[in-house]
């Protein structure tokens, strides 16, 4: 599948340790089959959610249908979104797992109608299992979103590594289908860095390089409402210096709370809101399902933090 690069660097010697990432440089990478892409850290990057599940918290079922998941992955391109993130596993909280042949069989036919769409950008993939990994890259996917961080299986590591590709690697406390029965946290910052600084070293250790990961706190995954905000509030002390960084809080309960009881549907608006503070926190990546909002407000953001309203 991919080149064993393993075998190979046994017989080198000890390299150097890498100079100090820029973790706003530029991300450029190759996929298997030959194409390119590159994600400019400098500027926000929105990463558009497509979920491809029968049951998720806010859109489940809209883009079960290969063709209809084509579309929206076209109209959040024209939104402006610079990668598409496939989840075929819903991860809400109180969710069981869905089998590994049950998510296969939802992301294949998703991933080979994107692969048809000219210019499309790098597709994520949310998913913890190896298998479905190595098959999504084999069917054109270009990155992964483990909400694991590599804790459920770690030769999900292999395909970043034998790859070289970008892999997000998120915090939670417990697991979906109980992270959210009773989250306790002494320092809620604290662990979460220091979590996120364990699962990057880990990483790095399995031959993922440093610019290639990209650290996410996981808001609502094992977090009350208060949690979630005071990651927020103090989101320069959650990440660890020199790794590339995001925030997927979109439509996130803790939003619907802060609004009085708000639907999913309704929190396009706080969401939006809520990744421009991020991304003049820090976070270089937000994950979101309005496209076009987010990127109005980061838009504003970014013009806010350049002092300049040109582009």
């Amino acid at each position: 599948m991919f080149p064993d690069r393993h075998k190979r660097r046994r017989l080198l010697k000890p390299r150097k340790p890498a100079p100090e990432l820029d973790p706003q440089s530029p991300l450029s990478w190759t996929v298997p089959d030959g194409r390119s892409f590159v994600l400019d850290f400098s500027r926000p990057v929105i990463m558009g959610v497509l979920n491809v599940t029968p049951d998720s918290f806010s859109d489940g079922g809209r883009w079960s249908d290969p063709e209809k998941a084509a579309e929206r992955a076209r109209e959040m391109m024209a939104e402006g979104a610079h990668v598409i993130d496939i989840g075929a596993e819903t991860t809400r909280p109180g969710s069981e797992p869905t089998p590994e042949d049950e998510e296969w069989r939802r992301l294949l036919p998703v991933l080979e109608a994107l692969r048809r769409i000219p210019g499309c950008p790098p597709v994520s993939v949310d998913t913890y299992r190896f298998s479905t990994a190595a098959r999504s890259f084999m069917a054109g996917a270009a990155m992964l979103n483990d909400i694991y961080a590599g804790r459920k299986d770690r030769r999900i590591f292999r395909i970043a590594s034998d790859g070289a590709v970008p892999i997000v690697l998120m915090h939670m406390q417990g697991e979906p289908r109980t992270m959210q029965a009773e989250p306790r946290y002494g320092d809620v910052v604290a662990e979460v860095r220091e979590f996120l600084w364990e699962r990057a070293k880990d990483a790095e250790r399995n031959g993922v390089p440093r610019d290639r990961i990209i650290l996410d706190p996981g808001l609502g995954f094992g977090k009350t409402a208060d949690h979630n905000l005071e990651l927020v509030r103090r989101l320069p002390e959650v990440f660890p210096p020199g790794y590339r960084t995001m925030m997927a809080l979109s439509r996130k309960a803790f939003l619907g709370r802060i609004l009085g009881g708000a639907p999913p549907a309704e929190r396009d608006l706080a969401t939006s809101v809520a990744s421009a503070i991020s991304f003049l926190k820090g976070a270089r990546v937000v994950r979101v399902h309005n496209v076009k909002a987010a990127r109005e407000a980061l838009s504003v953001a970014e013009a806010v933090m350049r002092g300049t309203a040109g582009a």
